[in-house]
């Protein structure tokens, strides 16, 4: 590949990647053809007058973008591509439509979620089940369509799964994946900007919202209020809702009495964490899709001793990489070998910012939320589990535990050890989690 090509490629690949690519100038870079590089400028040819002319209005868009990628300042030229012999009849500008992915990524779906890798057991049966009835009658069957689990159990690959199908029976549907988080920094956002009227254009319009989290808007007043309105403007006018949280509505804290209500008014669906039948079916579908070889007997092996769903695929890679150029698959002694590994020194090789990030991890937070000011019960509560892990799992003072999560004194720490431990001697969901966040943290290793 000439030098050339491969800075074009470069350039138009960051673009892509961006997500802040234009529906009409992407594609139109993207079929353009790079004929001229100097140390000042870059000179392009486009196959119809049309594109040359579109193209030419954004050359200061598109050259603040040619910045970015490659830290010089260039010039663009658009030219038109010389004719062929053959007369050769070019279609009008508006034929540029964007591909299945294009519409998937501008409705902030993810590229690896569909029914198709979506493995079923008795666990999440009946979730699945109701999210093929959305697909066939959305705003209909289910409306809202509630998913509530702890993490990894299949809540945001079900409904991504069904905004693709809804998007591949009609890519002019409006559709939008909203994690709970943004929605509140959106609309403060907009406020602050005193852009209101654009945020609720965005949202009350759609055809199918997804909130993925809805529990982070309980206790935000406002955040609630223009929910409310959002979600009557949706159901009204036949569109279709999805919620996901890692709980059930009776259990969100701080939520309004009339958005109980509407969430309770479609169907609610537990999915339960995944028995070792569906691990086992999760394991081969991730292995497949990384090309992986693995012994079946393996895969069981990893799905026995890995009850957490995102700790699978790490161990999984984990493993691959220790066989890699050794053998050309993963087989049953090197899964027994990586399991066989001294615990003891893998906690050594465990520092506190690990066991932050893990716990953040599995309950979906920011670190900077269980490090910071925050009083909010939820977030208390996390902090607190932090604090017995460290305590207990890697030796740590209760000053150290203190200034780890920088609160004032070792008091604090102290609080959320006998909190923490009596809370496992009486609840077995709680000692699960706990049980399931040190494995993970401790085979990452």
């Amino acid at each position: 590949m000439s030098l050339l090509s491969s800075f074009w490629n470069g350039f138009i690949e960051k673009l892509e990647k961006s997500k802040q690519n234009n529906p009409v100038t992407y594609p139109l870079l993207k079929h353009a053809h790079p004929v001229e590089l100097t140390e000042k400028k870059i000179v392009v040819s486009v196959d119809s007058q049309a594109a040359q002319e579109f193209l030419a209005k954004r050359t200061n868009e598109i050259e603040a973008s040619l910045f970015s990628h490659s830290q010089k300042k260039l010039e663009i030229d658009f030219i038109l591509k010389p004719l062929s012999n053959k007369k050769k009849l070019y279609p009008p500008l508006l034929s540029f439509e964007p591909s299945m992915e294009d519409v998937f990524a501008k409705s902030g779906l993810n590229h690896k979620y569909n029914f198709d890798n979506f493995a079923v057991s008795s666990t999440n049966q009946v979730a699945y089940a109701a999210s093929q009835a959305v697909v066939k009658n959305p705003g209909n069957a289910y409306n809202p369509l509630f998913l509530y689990g702890g993490v990894g159990v299949g809540k945001t690959h079900l409904a991504q799964s069904i905004a693709k199908k809804i998007l591949e029976a009609d890519k002019n549907k409006r559709v939008y994946f909203c994690p709970g988080d943004n929605f509140t920094n959106e609309l403060i956002e907009s406020i602050r900007e005193k852009a209101t009227g654009r945020f609720r254009k965005k949202y009350r319009y759609l055809n199918l919202l997804i909130v993925d989290d809805i529990q982070f808007i309980a206790g935000k007043n406002a955040v609630q209020e223009e929910f409310f309105h959002t979600f009557n403007s949706i159901a009204s006018s036949g569109g279709q809702i999805i919620l996901t949280s890692d709980r059930p509505p009776s259990a969100i804290k701080n939520l309004e009495d009339r958005l109980h209500s509407r969430f309770l008014g479609g169907l609610t669906v537990d999915i339960q964490s995944p028995d070792f039948e569906l691990r086992s079916a999760i394991l081969l579908i991730k292995a497949k899709e990384k090309n992986i070889n693995i012994d079946i007997e393996a895969a069981k092996i990893i799905a026995e001793r890995v009850v957490d769903c995102r700790g699978l695929e790490g161990s999984l890679l984990s493993i691959y990489a220790k066989v890699l150029g050794v053998k050309d698959r993963v087989d049953l002694e090197a899964v027994e070998m990586f399991f066989s590994q001294d615990n003891k020194e893998n906690k050594k090789r465990v520092n506190p910012s690990e066991v932050i990030k893990t716990v953040c991890s599995f309950y979906n937070i920011k670190q900077s939320h269980l490090k910071g000011p925050s009083r909010s019960a939820s977030i208390a509560f996390y902090r607190q589990i932090a604090m017995y892990l460290l305590e207990k799992e890697l030796g740590l003072t209760l000053i150290e535990v203190a200034e780890t999560l920088n609160r004032k004194d070792h008091t604090t720490a102290l609080h959320a050890k006998q909190k923490i431990r009596n809370l496992i001697l009486r609840d077995p969901n709680i000692k699960k989690e706990i049980d399931t966040i040190t494995q993970s943290l401790f085979q990452s290793t």
